[in-house]
Formats: C-alpha cells, structure tokens, sequence
C-alpha cells in the first residue's frame, strides 16, 4: 500500500483499471482511512467508478463524479476542488480514461498532485488488443504521461479474461508483465487475480466490473 495522497489508476480500455480502482479504494476505506473516488473516466459510458456509487455508500467512500456520468451525454463537467479534496481525505483514487481525453482531463490537476505526492499505476493486461506487447504498452503510457503531464511509478498486471480467467492464464502474464515493467523502467508493484484464483504472488481482488476485462 503507498503512502501517497493521491492514487491515480490509468491504462488502456480493457486492462482492468476501474476494477482495480474500486479494489484499491475499498480497501483503504477498510483500512479505516477517510476516501475519496475521483472518477476521470469521461469518455466511456459504459464501465466507470460512477457506476459504485451503493458500495461506496456502504463503505463510507466519497464519489466525485463528472456531471454527465452514468447519462447518455459525454460532455466532461469537472466542476471540483482537487487540493481541497486531498487535504479533507486521507486517500484520493482517481480513475482515468485510457485515452487522451481522461489524460488531458488529469493534466489540468498535474501541480496540484505534484505539490501533494501521487502514484500513478498503469493497468496492463496481456489479454487486450493494442497493448498486447510490452513495445504496444509502453508508446499508450508515454502517451499518457505526455498529455497528463505526469509519470507513471509503477505497472499493475491485471492480465484477464473475464470470468473465464485460469491460474494459468495469470501465470502465463508474468512474463509480458514483467516486460512491461522494464520496458518503461518502472517497478511491477503486483499482479492482481480473481479471488478464488489462488495464484501464488498475486494481489487477489473482487470482480466488482463484470465483465471484468470490458472497462
């Protein structure tokens, strides 16, 4: 677990990013932290962290949303106060779009996260298109940090298919994971696996996103 204020998730559509997220943030939130979910994913309308807002709820999370999520508009409203939410939380989660629209969105905050102290975790998943090699992840990531203005510091495995994943589909992404994580000269902080899964040095999280790999 970081110790930075702020933890920003990004990735390519499909790597899993939203569910590593809500993952992320519940489990801060059961650590007894104050949270808070911004949800930065303002193109897709179909898997976003606006989705959760009943299990935030629950578990005592603050949703920051943009005005038009969960709607059939995508006009991004990002009508909040950044450095005032990471003063009033202990933990922000900021779930970006994997594209450049969620990383311009992410620019317009980049000093403020920079004067606080962030992590920025790139979602890699060996199982989608465009991504599927460590060279196809690494020019998305330099992309992102390029437009956001930001550097990723750390590369998250969340190679999956769906609910049909195996032990050995994960065990399999070890290796594209870890190239990944030379290519951009960033450490592989974990390699997340479906509960039940059982893979040995892996982080196992809920399917809170179904199906898990269409985010």
């Amino acid at each position: 677990m970081s110790d930075k204020k702020a933890i920003i998730i990004t990735g390519h559509y499909g790597s899993g990013k939203t569910n590593i997220a809500v993952n992320l943030a519940v489990e801060y939130a059961e650590k007894g932290e104050r949270v808070c979910v911004i949800d930065l994913d303002i193109v897709n309308p179909y898997f976003r962290t606006a989705d959760f807002g009943t299990l935030f709820e629950e578990k005592g999370i603050y949703l920051v949303a943009p005005q038009y999520a969960n709607t059939n508009l995508d006009i991004p409203s990002l009508g909040f106060d950044m450095a005032a939410l990471l003063r009033g939380y202990d933990r922000v989660v900021v779930d970006v779009g994997g594209d450049d629209a969620g990383a311009i969105a992410l620019g317009q905050y980049a000093t403020i996260l920079k004067n606080f102290g962030y992590e920025m975790l790139y979602v890699v998943n060996s199982f989608r298109f465009l991504t599927s090699t460590p060279e196809e992840a690494l020019e998305l990531l330099r992309d992102i940090e390029l437009v956001s203005s930001l550097k990723a510091t750390g590369v998250v495995n969340s190679s999956n298919l769906g609910l049909e994943t195996t032990a050995e589909d994960i065990l399999g992404s070890m290796d594209y994971a870890e190239g990944c994580a030379k290519a951009a000269g960033l450490p592989l902080v974990f390699t997340a696996a479906m509960k039940g899964l059982e893979v040995p040095d892996t982080k196992p999280v809920e399917v809170y996103v179904r199906p898990f790999y269409e985010q």
